[in-house]
């Protein structure tokens, strides 16, 4: 069914997302959700997960992301929607299996910005401790839903310095880093200039490397990359789609994961030992990092500054998931008057951003290491998808497997990303997998209700271009 008929033609029914954001305004996007400056965060779970190599993880990481990244890509020539995985399976598979995978996905979308709001409500608890912690959650909810009600370029120039001061703090950090191995000191005192030497490959590869640990290291990683995925939600506020969107998802990727490397090289040289050696709080070592390599200035004024970072994550996750609220709306698989919904002047899905807003509210009840568990479950159903979608659409579908260009872009990759994902499924942990899939038998349920026990098709947004 089209937007309009002769019958509507009030400004409501006209309503559409604008496409005004070019490449670059993409690329901010997808930096300000992966948010640079988390390597600080992880650093001391993966140098122990990984036994010292935790630049090496983040290439297996970015591995993974990138052969994904390649598969979202494909998907989004094929279909230039703002549902991502959602539309990707419903139309390469089943609608009924696209529906089942959005509403999984929302695990994802809908928490992360929530994480967000926890992140920097503790930051502020820490900064001020006298202040009750709903002030903030109420005052920083609020202004990531006002700064999305204005469309998705605000967005974008939001982050666009923030992005910036964040690449400028790491390669600072990094610096500073730098100058003390050249001087030959690291964490413990005098560098051992035999086994941990300015350049080398021990913080790659060693006699103690275990790939094993690498990949285990890889896992708690990936989700430093979980921003790239939310760009697809993007497909219908962006110039040229086909071109520009494929392109922005991998050097998102990409300028991320070279950050993360080169940054985590230096780190690893200097801290080279047992993490637990040097911090007192290894699955949070952002704070002791700060003042051991800048001192109690520069931990200061840089954890100021996070709680900016954790806010312009969480705006564009905000951005992310209203889409996709919008997109399963537009089909009418959930509330269409609801969700459905395009404002005449400001061309957002209000309803959706306040309703997100509304959720993220409840981030003063929930634990931080709860809402990280259940986004994974989410995530990792988009990626696994996302490849398989493709197998789908050019093998099955369209049988593009004639050629060796083919058979790389359209078998080779999609099996090797969903590999790479399948082996992350292996660590996620008991309960959240239970959760998820309480959740996902609820969409089950619903779906049911919506088909008249699954007799009725399920509802399509029709579209003239897929």
């Amino acid at each position: 069914m089209a937007l309009t008929t002769s019958t509507q033609t009030s400004t409501q029914s006209v309503a559409k997302l604008q496409r005004n954001l070019g490449l670059w305004h993409i690329i901010v996007i997808g930096l300000a959700y992966i948010q640079p400056m988390t390597l600080l965060d992880t650093f001391g779970m993966v140098s122990r997960d990984s036994v010292g190599h935790v630049p090496t993880s983040y290439i297996f990481a970015l591995l993974a992301v990138i052969l994904t990244s390649i598969s979202y890509g494909h998907m989004i020539r094929a279909y230039p929607s703002s549902g991502s995985a959602y539309t990707y399976t419903q139309k390469s598979i089943n609608p009924s299996m696209g529906f089942m995978v959005g509403w999984s996905s929302w695990l994802d979308y809908l928490l992360s910005p929530m994480v967000n709001i926890i992140l920097a409500v503790l930051y502020l608890e820490a900064l001020f401790p006298v202040v009750n912690h709903w002030v903030w959650v109420i005052s920083l909810t609020a202004l990531m839903t006002g700064i999305n009600l204005f469309g998705s370029k605000i967005v974008a120039y939001f982050n666009s310095w923030i992005v910036f001061v964040q690449l400028f703090i790491i390669a600072v950090f990094a610096y500073l880093i730098y100058e003390k191995l050249q001087l030959g000191v690291y964490a413990n005192g005098t560098l051992d200039a035999d086994k941990y030497p300015l350049w080398s490959l021990e913080p790659f590869w060693n006699e103690m490397t275990s790939v094993g640990a690498l990949i285990t290291g890889a896992t708690i990683l990936c989700f430093s990359f979980t921003g790239f995925d939310s760009l697809s939600s993007l497909a219908e506020e962006t110039k040229d789609v086909k071109n520009t969107l494929p392109k922005a998802m991998v050097l998102t990727s990409v300028i991320a994961g070279v950050v993360f490397i080169a940054s985590t090289y230096f780190m690893q040289t200097y801290f080279p030992s047992d993490p637990s050696i040097y911090f007192e709080a290894v699955d949070e070592t952002q704070a002791e990092i700060l003042l051991l390599v800048g001192g109690s200035a520069f931990q200061a004024a840089v954890l100021g500054f996070a709680i900016v970072t954790v806010m312009a994550s969480g705006i564009s996750a905000h951005a992310g998931v209203s889409r996709l609220m919008y997109v399963m709306g537009r089909d009418d698989v959930i509330s269409k008057k609801i969700f459905g919904q395009i404002h005449p002047k400001l061309f957002t899905p209000v309803n959706n951003i306040l309703i997100a807003g509304a959720i993220a509210l409840t981030a003063g009840f929930i634990s931080l290491e709860t809402v990280v568990n259940l986004i994974s479950f989410g995530a990792l159903t988009a990626f696994s998808f996302v490849n398989i979608s493709v197998l789908f659409r050019y093998v099955f579908r369209d049988k593009q497997f004639n050629t060796p260009k083919q058979i790389l872009s359209y078998i080779v990759v999609p099996v090797l990303g969903f590999i790479s994902v399948f082996l992350m499924w292996l660590e996620v942990d008991e309960v959240t997998l239970k959760v998820g899939l309480f959740w996902a038998s609820i969409g089950f349920i619903w779906l049911g209700i919506k088909t008249a026990g699954f007799r009725k098709p399920v509802p399509q947004y029709k579209e003239e271009d897929v």
